[in-house]
């Protein structure tokens, strides 16, 4: 029998278990049960009122508008970071990781004096008829902000070990840099890539502290969906908070399933899969 570092199996295996029950499984759990205490007419009503129905759109759209600037811009700057040296180039590998150590609310607070209409960059683009603060608009700049480290820290490795001998290899057959591009790099850094970007969308679905500040928060145009189950939190309206926050679990462990299928069907494409 091989032997290990890591304490027996059973052992090692009740810490993760007790673990993920008591940080991950038991809240989850108990707002399950909170939110089953409604009934189907009245989870109905909540889900399908107005506001309700304007946060979740708000809140979906940015975040999809956000991750969507993330997967370029960040693809770009890992790939900048994996392959190129340049001076200052640990400063700007160590500034891709600022948003996670700034507390989301100082975040939010810079982002609106920046991008107020006597801001440094609100008031420039106030004269261009662009306001940024107080719409939908920095409601996606914020959620950006605080979700491209996701997208850069995954790909990033992949990239550093996928080496240039591949480039080598496919201009030695003839391809040019966009063959290369789509049909070498892209496949082998897809799966990191599809993480990254999930890990992004997640996490601009759950941003409060950023958003909260530069959003304005007026019903039905610039309100989230975080900040609405707060306002029933504070109304103590537990069943509506409950109702509102499973709709988004709900969506997250969809968009998780759908990720780890892509990731799989990627895999099995590649020839690494098990079947």
């Amino acid at each position: 029998m091989r032997r290990s570092v890591i304490p027996g199996f059973r052992l090692s295996l009740g810490i993760t278990l007790l673990y993920l029950g008591v940080i991950v499984l038991l809240p989850l759990c108990a707002l399950i049960l909170k939110a089953s205490d409604v009934g189907l007419t009245q989870l109905w009503g909540i889900l399908s009122s107005p506001r309700t129905l304007s946060a979740i759109r708000v809140t979906v759209t940015m975040a999809a508008a956000a991750t969507a600037f993330n997967a370029v811009y960040g693809l770009l700057l890992a790939w900048v970071l994996a392959r190129y040296q340049f001076p200052g180039k640990r400063i700007l590998d160590a500034l891709v990781d600022v948003p996670f150590a700034l507390p989301t609310a100082v975040a939010g607070l810079a982002l609106t004096a920046l991008l107020s209409k006597n801001g440094w960059f609100g008031a420039p683009l106030a004269e261009l008829g662009i306001q940024v603060a107080y719409t939908p608009l920095g409601i996606a700049i914020a959620m950006a902000f605080t979700s491209i480290p996701f997208v850069v820290r995954t790909v990033q490795p992949v990239i550093e070990d996928l080496g240039t001998d591949v480039e080598e290899a496919g201009r030695s057959l003839g391809a040019s840099d966009l063959q290369i591009l789509w049909r070498v790099i892209f496949p082998a850094i897809f799966p990191a890539f599809l993480a990254g970007c999930s890990l992004s969308f997640a996490r601009s679905l759950g941003e409060f502290g950023a958003v909260i500040f530069i959003a304005g928060n007026q019903p039905m145009k610039t309100e989230i969906v975080a900040l609405l189950t707060y306002i029933r939190l504070e109304e103590y309206n537990y069943e509506a908070a409950a109702a509102i926050a499973v709709v988004m679990l709900a969506m997250a462990f969809t968009m998780l399933i759908i990720t780890n299928a892509v990731q799989a069907w990627n895999l099995r494409y590649l020839g690494r899969g098990d079947a």
